[in-house]
C-alpha cells in the first residue's frame, strides 16, 4: 500500500512533472525528543546478572554490535542472581517506565518544537511491551495535565514497525487540523516483556532489546498560538507499505504456557526476509516521484538488530555511512523497538547536515512480517 498524506481538495506547490512537491499542506515533523530509563548495563554485565553460562548463548549476547542497553532488571536474590518476574509484576513495570520515559520524551519533544503541552491537540501512543486499559494517552493526559479535550490514539501490539504505522495516521490528522499540533509517542518498556530461562529463543530476544521512548511532533501550515514551524522542518510526503503473509509467525508474542507469561519470538530467518522484500517496498515508496534510490541523501532504519541491518543495507546498496545512526542506536541502546528510528532520526538533526530540498527515507520493520516506510524531504 502506498498513501500520499495531502488531503482531497488541497493544492501541491507546483513543480516540473516528475517531482514532488514539498507542500505546504503536508505536515512538517517540527519536533523530536527521546528517553531511556536510568539503569544501563553491557551485554557482560546482562550475562552476569542472569549467570548465564552456555557458551552459546554468551556468543549470541556478545557478538550483537551492542555495546550498552538501558533496562529495569527484576531484584537479586540472596545469591545475587536476577530472579524471573510474574507477569503481573511485568505489567506494573511497563505502566511505570511508560509513564516516565514517555512523559520525558513528551517533554523533550514539544520543548523541540517551542511548545508547551498546552498546545498538544492529539496524541497517539504506542507500545507493544505492554496492555494498559485506559492506554498510555489517557494515563499521560492525567499525569502531565494535558487538556482533557485533547484527542488521543492508542497503537498496541504492532511491534517495532508501529511507529511508522502511527506516523501515517497522525500525518493523516494533521493535514486535516492544520495549525494544531500532533505528537506521535513510541513508549517501548522493554524489560517487562522479559523471559529468563536458558533457552535459545529467549537468549536472541534478551540479547537485543532496551528501554527506550521517543515523541515526534507534526504540524500542518502554522499556527497563531505557536511560534512559526522551525526553517527547514521536514515534510511528510508519502508512505509505503509491504506485509509479507507468509512470515507471519516470524516475529511473535504469545503466552508461554511453562512459565505462565508472555514470551516474544523471533525466528533465525528474519533478516533475511526482510532484506528481500527491503528494495520491493522503497521501489514502491519512490515510484511515481521522479526519485531514485540514489536521490535519497539520509536513511533512517529500524535498529533491528546486526543482521537485519545488514540485509538491508546490503539489497538497498547502502553504505555504511548511510546507516551510521541506526548503528550507533544499537550500539548504544540495543532495539527499542516502535521508536528506535526516531532516536536516528534525533541524532541525524543533531549533526546539522542536512540542507533545504534533500530526501530522506524512514524505514520500520515488525511483526506481520511488515515493512513500513515514509518519505520525508527538508
Amino acid at each position: 500500500m502506498t498513501t500520499d498524506i495531502a488531503p482531497s481538495g488541497t493544492r501541491d506547490d507546483v513543480l516540473m512533472p516528475g517531482t514532488l512537491a514539498t507542500a505546504v499542506t503536508r505536515p512538517r515533523i517540527v519536533g523530536v525528543g527521546t528517553a531511556v530509563t536510568a539503569a544501563s548495563y553491557s551485554q557482560q554485565e546482562v550475562l552476569d546478572a542472569f549467570g548465564i553460562t552456555d557458551p552459546k548463548v554468551r556468543s549470541v549476547f556478545l557478538n550483537s554490535a551492542i555495546e550498552r542497553r538501558n533496562l529495569t532488571l527484576p531484584p537479586e536474590d540472596p545469591h545475587g542472581l536476577r530472579t524471573p518476574e510474574s507477569q503481573g509484576d511485568l505489567l506494573d513495570k511497563h505502566k511505570a517506565l511508560a509513564l516516565e520515559m514517555g512523559g520525558e520524551a513528551l517533554r523533550a519533544c514539544l520543548k523541540e518544537a517551542g511548545a508547551e503541552l498546552s498546545d498538544l491537540r492529539h496524541l497517539c501512543c504506542v507500545t507493544s511491551t505492554g496492555l494498559l486499559v485506559p492506554g498510555i494517552s489517557a494515563l499521560l493526559i492525567r499525569e502531565l495535565g494535558i487538556d482533557r479535550h485533547c484527542s488521543r490514539t492508542d497503537i498496541v501490539g504492532m511491534g517495532c514497525n508501529a511507529g511508522l504505522n502511527a506516523l501515517g495516521v497522525v500525518a493523516g490528522w494533521s493535514a486535516a487540523h492544520p495549525g494544531e499540533l500532533a505528537v506521535v509517542l513510541c513508549v517501548e518498556a522493554c524489560s517487562a516483556a522479559y523471559a529468563v530461562d536458558s533457552t535459545m529463543r529467549t537468549a536472541v530476544v534478551n540479547s537485543l532489546f532496551g528501554d527506550g521512548a521517543a515523541a515526534v511532533a507534526l504540524m500542518t501550515g502554522e499556527s497563531p498560538a505557536l511560534s512559526p514551524a522551525k526553517d527547514g522542518a521536514p515534510a511528510v510526503l508519502k508512505f509505503a507499505s509491504c506485509v509479507i503473509p507468509e512470515a507471519v509467525d516470524a516475529m511473535r508474542y504469545d503466552w508461554d504456557r511453562d512459565q505462565s507469561r508472555f514470551s516474544f519470538f523471533l525466528d533465525p530467518q528474519i533478516p533475511y526476509v526482510v532484506g528481500a522484500h527491503a528494495e520491493l517496498v522503497v521501489d514502491r515508496l519512490l515510484a511515481g516521484t521522479g526519485l531514485r534510490r540514489s536521490d535519497i541523501r539520509h536513511w533512517l532504519v529500524h535498529s533491528g538488530g546486526k543482521k537485519v541491518i545488514d540485509a538491508v543495507v546490503v539489497n538497498l546498496g547502502l553504505t555504511r555511512h548511510d546507516v551510521r545512526h541506526t548503528v550507533g542506536v544499537l550500539r548504544d541502546h540495543g532495539n527499542v523497538s516502535s521508536g528506535s528510528f526516531l532516536f536516528s532520526y534525533e541524532r541525524l538533526l543533531e549533526e546539522g547536515v542536512t540542507r533545504p530540498g534533500e530526501y530522506g527515507v524512514l524505514m520500520t520493520m515488525g511483526p506481520g512480517s511488515t515493512i513500513e516506510t515514509a518519505l520525508i524531504r527538508w
